[in-house]
This record gives structure tokens, sequence and C-alpha cells, in this order.
């Protein structure tokens, strides 16, 4: 094909014409016609949330959908998922990508790291839990135990032995905390309430550090009372008492108890007695 010269302005200025006309269609061509056909335009996949899933699971589940996967070298650790677990993945869920795309994926350690077993001993409850948090350690059963200092650590404990500072643990263990329950050892002896009206009787328990546990009724007008023979035994003389007066306690008078602990007591109230109003009441 060839082109003839131009022998004036006018054949000039349609050349041009033609030459401009030409370059339009091949673009056009290009890029809305060509380009779309062969990167298949506006066909796209919604990139699913593969967070969870295991190696073993990945290649089949993103092969039905078109689409590839890489692990990057990186590799992190949580106690919330399996090993070799998905923990992140790059495009995001619900990303629009091309077909075949790949989609980078950071997977969960085949074994936790170690850590070593960071000071809790002499802390509050609240600033161990603090520590535990910051070495990836996870807080299990709080237990107390007898001490005067309210919430003070007195040890760690792991699969039911104590774990010492500095030993090195699996990130993510859970650790047991042995804390004071601010009462101590201090035990005596449990104040006899026998024979006391109901109120002398509750004043009796708070004073003495305790605390009035179960108050129950009872029609027996007789109670024991304890004494202790010749050979030390207790030896309990029944006598009658009035309504209102506790009838029996629990523990018994004399027994060990330690400060906070709870006291039961019946109190007589004989079955004439009635806190229902009457018709003299009401005149």
């Amino acid at each position: 094909m060839s082109f003839r010269k131009p022998t004036s302005l006018k054949d000039f200025l349609l050349h041009i014409l033609a030459l401009i006309g030409s370059t339009v269609l091949i673009v056009v061509a290009v890029f809305y016609v060509w380009l779309p056909i062969s990167t298949n335009h506006g066909e796209t996949i919604t990139v699913p949330d593969i967070q969870g899933m295991t190696v073993n699971e990945l290649e089949d589940f993103l092969g039905k959908r078109s689409l590839r996967f890489e692990a990057t070298p990186d590799s992190s650790y949580s106690p919330d998922f399996p090993p070799l677990a998905v923990l992140r993945q790059v495009p995001q869920p619900n990303t629009k990508v091309k077909e075949n795309r790949k989609i980078y994926v950071t997977l969960n350690a085949e074994s936790p790291p170690k850590v070593r077993m960071p000071k809790v001993e002499d802390l509050s409850l609240k600033s161990a839990m603090m520590v535990l948090k910051s070495y990836d350690l996870k807080l299990g059963k709080v237990k107390y135990v007898p001490d005067v200092f309210f919430g003070v650590v007195h040890e760690a404990r792991m699969d039911a032995r104590t774990v010492l500072e500095g030993e090195k643990i699996a990130k993510g263990s859970t650790i047991e905390l042995l804390v004071g329950d601010g009462y101590g050892n201090t035990t005596f002896q449990s104040p006899n309430l026998i024979g006391l009206d109901q109120e002398e009787a509750e004043v009796a328990i708070i004073g003495s550090g305790l605390r009035v546990g179960k108050v129950q009724f009872t029609s027996k007008s007789q109670a024991g009372f304890g004494a202790v023979d010749t050979v030390g035994s207790e030896v309990l003389t029944y006598r009658s008492i009035s309504p209102g007066a506790i009838q029996q306690q629990y523990p018994r008078p004399g027994r060990t108890i330690k400060i906070n602990d709870l006291i039961d007591i019946w109190v007589y109230k004989p079955d004439s007695i009635s806190n229902a109003s009457t018709i003299l009441d009401n005149q």
C-alpha cells in the first residue's frame, strides 16, 4: 500500500486528519476491546476470609475459587489458633482481585515460643495480671491462702507445680496464682452463744471478727450448756431458755475457727409466738 505525496495544502490536511483518525481507532481498539478481552476486564473475585484455616485446607479451598496462596517467611504465635493456621492475610477479606491472584498468609508457629517466667511474687493481684499479659501468659484460677495482706501474690503455679521466676515456659501457658486472703492464720475458739438472745449473739459474732451465717428457728426450749469434767471432756447440761435465745450454734462453743468464719445459729421460737398482727394490735 502506497501513499501519494500531497500536492496541495488540502491534500496535506487530509493526510493529517487520516493519520489522527487511525491513531484514535488504534487506541480505542487496544484499550476498550483487546485489553478487556485479554485481562477479563470487569471479572473480579472477592477474597474470602481464610483466617484460622490450616495449610492443608488452603490449597483446595482457594483453588476452587481460582486463587493461590503463599506463606510469608514471617511467623507468629497465638494460642487461640492451631499450628500452621492462618493468622493474617494480604489482601484482606472482601477485597476484589483478578483470577489466579496470590494471597499472602502469615501462619501460626507449629510450637509456641518460650518465654521466661516473670516475677509475680509479692506483687498485687492486679499488677501480676498485667505482667502475665505483657508476657503473653494467661491467668488461670486465683486461689486465696491465709495471709494478713489481702491480694498479695504468694506463688505462681502451672500444671500443679510451682513455676520459678526465670524458668522457660511456653508462651500462652496458663498460670494459677496463690493470693493472700487478708485474714492470715489467726485462729481462736468459737464464742459461746448458747442462752444469749439473738441480738446479743449477733453482736458477739461480729465483734469477734466473724460473720453471721444461717439464722434458723427451732421450737426446742432446752439448750445444752457445756461444762468440762475432771478428765477434760465436755459435758452438756440441758436447761430451759427464754424465747428468742440461742438454742444451738455451729461451730459449737470452743471449736477452733479463724477470722471471717461463719457462725450459724438456731433461735428458740415457741409455736405460740407469732409475728402476725392480731385484732388487739389494730385497736
